[in-house]
């Protein structure tokens, strides 16, 4: 089922097509129009079907963006899924203005989270402990919540979580909705279902087998904008027959496509805005072998029945487990060897564990091969091509040419052999040197970071007179072509700080942190200067925002 059949608002449908999704998973199709009914619900899912997403969408579709009290109650057995669920949330929520989500949990700076609450958040998603801990400072507040999930509720359960849900659910309004989702169904659970909710629908998704056939599976940390090198490098490294690549949007197909086209590969894309015709001419080209890489997204590939590819490529970690495998079953086939290959940066490694884990498999960290290592591969290749020519003999017409070749000029065989090899190896020839240079250049920075560390003070040093020649750029109006400075009547006598600053920013026009530019506190007003073309964004989003109960007062100070 696509979502614009479930009866969404235009604002989530747009997040949700910026996300990448194209159709709403089993459990999102069965859970979202339950919940969106106000009916209290038991979803029984296994981690990785779109959970979060079927209990994401209905509560932003019924919290009301104008009332700044806390209507929804999510809890999590981790911080860690409490973080995720709220990032997830958060790009549901990207379009519309005046949602506050904030993550609760244990570990975190607690007066931090309670200057949160107190600026006023419709969504909280938090751990049993931590959310315990704010009703007992009465810093969170009950009385308009409408909406309570709990979330992989026999994790918390298991985890000594009861008596702390019990007493979170007995401080809920009479008049609720309890939505509750659990891989199992145990008699603690059944328990909880039984004296908290009423005529409780269960949506049930039956447990796929995610076993996956035997790959070699491998991942990789990789930066982003260093993906498309490290993917260039593998295919020459493996030189593998047929190739598919998986992406998570559309958009970043045709990108990854284009970028592969450009360097010299055989590259087709194929995903739902393309006509049936179109996707047919695609994959009657790659069965005949003239696309050698097909870049895919996970519906469109749904249809990709070759037997002959040799390597998957998960350029995006698919968001639910079930499509990694959906996706590595591409290659592996009809008695074949195949390769898995996932790229990862930082706190999507906690993925790789998961996939792992339900599907117990096994997906090995490997370094990315050298230039050395592709080009030594290469040599190996064409050698053992050159040998099998030798083997099979009728090469005197090929010696005479040599040898004639070898008597007119100043040439040895050797020379002539080398310049064949040169050749065949150019033919095929990456541009990973690039990437290398950034490798060498890494391991200088680190070497230069360890020489700075030794003379700290030059370093605090040089951080003043930055931070005094700020000032004094914003003392004579100067600023940046394509900047905009914007003035708030708050500063340092109201107690608002710069990541306060960067907090209300980011939460009330959605502008990732690392655009807003420098912050200059004054004791009656303060600086911010942000991109030039996000000022109509930011004004728009912020007339009505308030730090402590008093209102920013945010105004255009000078654009360049």
């Amino acid at each position: 089922m696509k979502f614009d059949e479930l009866g969404l608002s235009e604002p989530i449908l747009r997040a949700i097509n910026d996300m990448g999704f194209e159709e709403a998973s089993p459990i999102q199709e069965a859970a979202i129009p339950v919940m969106m009914s106000g009916r209290d619900m038991i979803g029984q899912a296994q981690t990785g079907t779109g959970k979060t997403a079927s209990f994401g969408i209905p509560v932003l579709e019924k919290v009301d963006s104008k009332n700044y009290a806390t209507q929804v109650l999510i809890l999590s057995p981790t911080r860690e899924l409490a973080i995720q669920s709220a990032e997830e949330l958060h790009r549901l929520a990207k379009y519309m203005h005046g949602v506050k989500i904030l993550p609760v949990y244990g570990g975190a700076d607690m007066m931090r989270q309670i200057r949160g609450l107190k600026d006023g958040v419709q969504i909280i998603i938090g751990t049993p402990g931590r959310v315990m801990d704010h009703l007992r400072r009465k810093t969170i507040k009950t009385e308009d919540i409408h909406t309570i999930v709990l979330d992989e509720a026999d994790e918390m359960l298991n985890m000594g979580f009861r008596e702390d849900i019990e007493t979170i659910l007995d401080q809920m309004p009479d008049e609720r909705q309890v939505v509750l989702f659990s891989a199992t169904m145990a008699k603690a659970i059944m328990d909880i279902t039984t004296k908290y909710q009423r005529d409780a629908q269960t949506v049930k998704i039956e447990r796929t087998e995610l076993t996956v056939p035997n790959i070699d599976q491998y991942y990789y940390d990789v930066r982003r904008k260093d993906k498309t090198e490290v993917l260039s490098r593998l295919v020459d490294f493996y030189a593998p027959k047929l190739s598919v690549v998986f992406c998570n949007t559309k958009a970043m197909v045709d990108q990854l496509v284009e970028n592969l086209q450009a360097r010299g590969y055989a590259a087709e894309a194929l995903h739902g805005d393309m006509k049936q015709a179109q996707r047919d001419r695609v994959m009657k080209k790659f069965r005949a072998g003239s696309v050698e890489i097909l870049v895919a997204t996970d519906v469109a590939a749904r249809g990709i029945d070759v037997d002959d590819v040799e390597a998957v490529f998960n350029y995006d970690i698919p968001r639910e487990v079930e499509y990694y495998v959906h996706r590595i079953g591409r290659t592996g086939r009809a008695g074949r060897a195949g390769r898995a290959f996932s790229f990862v940066r930082g706190k999507e490694v906690y993925k790789i564990k998961d996939i792992q884990r339900y599907c117990k498999t096994k997906i090995v960290a490997q370094n990315i091969p050298s230039m050395a290592d592709v080009q030594a591969q290469k040599v190996d290749k064409v050698m053992d091509g050159v040998g099998a020519i030798i083997d099979e003999g009728g090469l005197r017409d090929m010696i005479d040419v040599i040898e004639n070749a070898v008597n007119m000029s100043d040439y040895t065989a050797m020379d002539i052999a080398a310049a064949f090899l040169k050749k065949a190896l150019e033919s095929a020839q990456g541009s990973g040197e690039e990437l290398e240079e950034k490798h060498n250049s890494q391991a200088r920075d680190k070497g230069e970071r360890k020489h700075k560390d030794r003379d700290r003070r030059d370093g605090k040093k040089k951080r003043d007179e930055k931070r005094k020649a700020q000032s004094r750029r914003f003392d004579e109006g100067q600023v940046e072509e394509g900047i905009t400075r914007f003035r708030m009547s708050l500063g340092k006598r109201h107690k608002i700080r710069p990541n306060d600053i960067v907090r209300i920013i980011s939460s009330e026009a959605h502008i990732p942190g690392k655009a807003i530019g420098a912050i200059e506190l004054r004791d009656e007003a303060s600086f911010v200067e942000l991109p030039s073309d996000m000022s109509g964004q930011v004004l728009k989003s912020l007339k009505k925002a308030k730090f402590k109960g008093k209102k920013l007062g945010l105004e255009l100070a000078f654009r360049n």
